[in-house]
């Protein structure tokens, strides 16, 4: 345990130094381990396990383009993510771990206590057991706290969901060298941190944020009209929201009902508008993400090391809820998005969710506002004063290299139209925490959010303008 987030850096610094780590970009046909079938040129790895790089034909999306190809990722197993949680003095900590993924830009962040794939935890690699996964599969001690199958980034995996749990002891945890307690409040701190908590325990800590008071606005007097109290306000069981549950879920259906996305495999060899060059794969007009190779060597991994193919986007993302206080009660705007590779092919995401690299021209290098998502523009055009978060974090790095986002949360104006279009919906913060405990309600992005706002340290961070 750490007195103050001052002595965690020291502690994280230490760490980082204590151990070797080494990345380096690999040709994909000189993967050890990986190769791509004759056939159809999809990536797979010598066990059989792991994951695939397949192709993906996706038609009639009901987005802005109906048709297209990609290369996806496909792990059909459940992996676990799990935090633990004890208390000490009355104060309940977390036990996290300093972990290398080779996807990480800075290498080094804060996972979760067990943050492993099946194949992992079932040693198909023959490397070393994985610490505390004894208390996450049955039978376990402690009590479970949260435990839902909850969705990864849809985008880039096919129907991929986790095992995300909170699971809490009261018996005597030893302390392994990469792992740290660290309490709810130092968390809260060290979120605002760029690049320093991972996504995976960020998605692990929305079944947590229920378990918090809304730290921003603790001492917010009810009466007042501020930010501060709002959020208090939109926190309440009796937050007087909008739309009550049963509407907002009638709504959910009747998005789910209106999706026509079909979509299936192909071969990864044979899609439109993507080859493979100079050891990747890529887009033609270099848009999207390409699919490259990495070689990793890791001390104090299960095993030290591997190769691997990744997806590395070509652009920073931006990820963003629009809130508006609705008689005094803080609202966000949240979409009924329409997911790639999501299991029931929609979810509940945040406001806005791209990569604005993508949508700055048309194929023919001229602008295309006709192809720009819904609020995009009100997000990249926001004023200082109107942004109440802005932090950059890291995606998942052991799938994704140096895939970074925005997360933002930007308060529009009174007279900002609180008609939605029929893919959005007003929502209080307390009713997206109800939803986080279902599977294949909130995407990831919409958790790593949530996680961030729900963490806000006493103070809302000082407003930024968006670059």
């Amino acid at each position: 345990m750490f007195s103050d987030t001052t002595e965690f850096h020291r502690w994280f610094e230490q760490r980082c130094a204590a151990n070797a780590y080494k990345v380096a970009q690999v040709p994909l046909d000189r993967l050890d381990g990986w190769s791509m079938e004759a056939d159809s040129g999809n990536l797979v790895h010598r066990s059989g396990r792991f994951f695939s790089v397949q192709g993906l034909e996706v038609t009639d999306s009901g987005r802005a383009v109906e048709a297209w190809q990609q290369p996806i990722i496909v792990q059909p197993e459940h992996g676990i993510l799990g935090i633990l949680v004890k208390e000490f003095d009355g104060v309940p900590h977390c036990l996290l771990q300093a972990k290398m993924e080779p996807g990480n830009v800075n290498l080094v962040q804060l996972s979760p206590t067990v943050q492993a794939t099946k194949s992992n935890y079932m040693r198909v690699h023959g490397g070393r057991p994985v610490p505390y996964l004894e208390h996450f599969v049955a039978p376990r001690g402690g009590e479970v706290l949260f435990d839902a199958l909850q969705s990864e980034q849809a985008s880039w995996f096919l129907a991929k969901r986790n095992r995300n749990m909170i699971v809490r002891t009261d018996t005597d945890i030893p302390v392994l060298d990469d792992f740290c307690w660290l309490s709810f409040d130092q968390i809260a701190e060290l979120l605002q941190t760029d690049d320093l908590v991972n996504m995976d325990t960020r998605t692990v800590l929305s079944g947590a944020v229920a378990l918090r008071r809304p730290a921003a606005g603790r001492g917010a007097h009810p009466d007042d009209d501020t930010f501060d109290s709002a959020l208090v306000r939109s926190w309440q069981q009796d937050g007087r929201s909008l739309h009550n549950t049963v509407e907002l879920l009638s709504w959910f259906t009747e998005a789910k009902g209106r999706c026509t996305l079909s979509r299936r495999l192909v071969p990864l060899a044979g899609l439109a508008d993507w080859s493979r060059r100079d050891g990747i794969v890529a887009h033609a007009e270099d848009r999207h993400f390409t699919v490259l190779g990495v070689g990793v060597e890791a001390s104090n991994r299960e095993v030290t090391g591997w190769s691997q193919p990744m997806f590395a986007p070509r652009s920073q993302g931006v990820i963003a809820f629009l809130a508006k206080r609705v008689e005094g009660v803080l609202h966000l705007l949240v979409q009924a998005r329409i997911e790639t590779g999501a299991l029931d092919r929609i979810e509940m995401a945040p406001t806005v969710q791209c990569q604005p690299a993508d949508y700055l021209t048309d194929r023919a290098g001229g602008p295309d506002p006709a192809g720009r998502p819904p609020y995009l523009d009100t997000v990249l055009t926001a004023g200082r004063e109107q942004i109440r978060f802005d932090a950059v974090q890291s995606e998942e790095g052991g799938r994704f290299y140096h895939a970074r986002s925005r997360y933002l949360l930007v308060e529009v104006a009174d007279d900002f139209p609180l008609e939605a279009p029929a893919g959005f919906a007003w929502m209080t913060v307390r009713q997206l925490i109800g939803f986080v405990r279902y599977g294949s309600h909130l995407n990831v992005e919409a958790r790593s959010l949530l996680t961030l706002l729900g963490f806000l340290p006493a103070a809302v961070r000082e407003p930024q303008a968006v670059a």
